[in-house]
């Protein structure tokens, strides 16, 4: 456990959905690209979860010096909204500015999930190149100052709006489930009408994470969702 950190929800969504190769996104785009109006990304968080969850949750929004608390919440979840750069270093769409994954996490993701999406934020605002980012977690998983998985981590990923690549788009909504790394055959992931998929992505990065995606019937906002593609 030690030697193995967390990666966000928004990681495995991104790498789910159908990827797009007619755009190019060889560079970082400029910062307020990847920025939002504040009322807008707050109701957009929100939307990652049913009401029940969302409106009692912390609520956090991005600027160009990180992650901000925008309303402080009861319930223990925290609700934000991903860019692009939570994403496989080598996924070709790394720097698609216009890429939002609304998710909230659970008391044990916000412990041990969340503190990975706000230190890679803060060293891409800090103009870190990837390889200098993934170098940064690495050192900062060796050494202790981002926190190992905790059991029960999870996220909601339900939002009608959300963007997760410019093929994919809002894919569905779905569930995601922290592990250690693991085979799919642990899970039955990715076998013919079993519900749970597996993102693979974490083979050659420093989380050392199997993320479990369960896609479900209905958006957040409790319209039916379309059939997992």
């Amino acid at each position: 456990m030690r030697k193995m950190g967390s990666a966000t929800a928004f990681i495995a969504s991104v790498l789910c959905a159908p990827v797009a190769h007619s755009a190019s996104y060889v560079a970082m785009a400029p910062v307020d690209q990847y920025m939002m109006a504040r009322a807008d990304e707050i109701a957009l968080a929100k939307s990652a979860a049913p009401p029940s969850i969302a409106d009692k949750a912390t609520v956090l929004t991005l600027t160009p010096r990180g992650y901000e608390t925008a309303i402080k919440g009861t319930n223990g979840f925290v609700c934000a909204v991903e860019r692009s750069w939570m994403s496989n270093y080598h996924f070709p769409q790394f720097w698609n500015p216009h890429m939002r994954g609304p998710l909230c996490y659970n008391p044990a993701a916000v412990r041990t999930i969340l503190p990975y999406t706000i230190r890679r934020t803060e060293l891409v605002l800090a103009h870190r190149s990837k390889s200098e980012m993934s170098a940064a977690i690495r050192n900062g998983i060796e050494t202790h100052k981002l926190p190992s998985l905790e059991a029960g981590a999870m996220t909601y990923m339900m939002s009608k709006h959300q963007f997760l690549n410019d093929n994919g788009k809002n894919w569905v909504p779905h569930l995601m489930f922290y592990f250690p790394r693991a085979a799919a055959a642990t899970w039955g992931a990715d076998l013919p009408g079993a519900p749970p998929m597996l993102n693979p992505q974490f083979q050659e990065s420093p989380e050392a994470l199997s993320v479990i995606m369960v896609p479900v019937t209905h958006w957040s906002d409790g319209s039916p969702a379309p059939p997992m593609h």
